[in-house]
């Protein structure tokens, strides 16, 4: 493994948990350059999600941030279609391409959210949360990450309540559609680990992701990283569709 891989999973895991997400789809993409199992590199992907938003869900449940009454719609039927999701065998160029053009307009998303003004707040119904909730916990599913990518922009950009509550959602619906898909791949007999590779990722990312959470969770104004972490995302997702949609490397 390169020496340097562990250092950059733990600058990773910070800009991500520093909006409430745990950085899986950035780590799918570097894994891909140094592994060529497809396996492994989701099932090492969701165990370092699943590492980083535990720790933030931790934060987020400590400073009283999480509101299971608002939540709970969008995660009763996340759960299961992720890990349904989670068992769908794709070749490694559709998953690929499926992620990729999944970042890119998730990445978008987070520029406006964060480069726009703030907006009221605006409600959503039942229907509308649980139809929500269990379409990005498919895409979570297939794609091997969390979700909370694509619902934290969505939700930002429509107005559904604060910022820092839609972070505190995202992390609990990453943390839960994470073990889905775990639990998925277990299933399918598809989770494929080498200890001696995940063992200092996880060291890495469990300082990055602690880090990051406590600023999500203080005062510090955070905006300048959450453009970052949306020019990480677009460009990661850019490069994925890139690479395997036309054989172009950036």
């Amino acid at each position: 493994m390169e020496v340097w891989l562990p250092i950059l999973f733990l600058f990773i895991a910070f800009f991500y948990s520093s909006v409430g997400f745990g950085g899986g789809s950035s780590y799918l993409a570097i894994l891909s350059i140094f592994l060529t199992g497809f396996y492994e590199i989701r099932s090492i992907a969701l165990v370092l999600n699943l590492v980083v938003v535990s720790i933030g869900t931790f934060n987020f449940i400590r400073n009283k941030q999480i509101d299971l009454k608002a939540f709970w719609p969008f995660i009763v039927l996340s759960m299961p279609v992720a890990f349904l999701g989670a068992q769908i065998k794709l070749s490694e160029s559709i998953f690929f391409l499926i992620l990729g053009g999944a970042l890119l307009t998730s990445g978008g998303f987070m520029l406006l959210q964060a480069l726009r003004k703030k907006v009221s707040e605006k409600q959503l119904n039942l229907i509308s949360r649980l139809g929500l909730g269990s379409g990005i916990g498919l895409l979570s599913g297939i794609t091997g990450i969390g979700g909370g990518i694509f619902l934290s922009p969505t939700l930002n950009l429509i107005g559904w309540k604060t910022p820092k509550t839609v972070a505190a959602l995202a992390s609990i619906f990453i943390l839960v559609n994470s073990a889905a898909g775990l639990t998925g791949l277990l299933v399918s007999q598809s989770f494929i680990v080498n200890k001696q590779l995940i063992i200092p990722l996880i060291a890495a990312v469990v300082i990055g992701g602690s880090i990051g959470s406590y600023l999500t969770n203080s005062k510090f104004n955070i905006n300048t990283i959450r453009i970052l972490t949306a020019i990480l995302v677009t460009y990661v997702g850019l490069r994925l569709a890139l690479l395997h949609g036309f054989g172009i490397q950036i």
